[in-house]
């Protein structure tokens, strides 16, 4: 399978350690861990975005520029995701920090506030 995919020297002796050691599973996580390092290290950072449309590339590119403005200049990768039940608006994550926008939770404060006053 590693030569069907190109796969040789250093990484290759590496998945086969993997393997041997019974751990096959954790490669992809192992990977996910690698990326993130790598990125960081390149002074990259990653943004999980939530919409309830697909977002268009200029919307994308424009959500990237604001993001890079509020990260100190950072290169901001976007991981775009789907999700109707957020009604509109978008959800944004970076690291541990979260910018909810949506209409879902703008309906929820909403509702608490009315709860309070009744």
């Amino acid at each position: 399978m590693l030569d069907a995919a190109g796969i040789s020297g250093l990484t290759r002796k590496f998945i086969g350690l993997v393997a041997a050691n019974g751990r096959s599973r954790d490669l992809p996580a192992m990977a996910s861990a690698y990326l993130g390092d790598l990125a960081r290290r390149r002074g990259e950072t990653s943004a999980a975005v939530t919409s309830a449309v697909p977002l268009t590339p200029q919307q994308l590119q424009q959500l990237s520029d604001a993001l890079r403005s509020v990260l100190g200049g950072a290169k901001v990768s976007i991981e775009a995701q789907v999700n109707p039940d957020i009604l509109g608006g978008l959800v944004v994550k970076v690291g541990s920090r979260l910018f909810d926008s949506s209409i879902r939770s703008k309906l929820q404060r909403l509702q608490l506030a009315m709860k309070g006053v009744a």
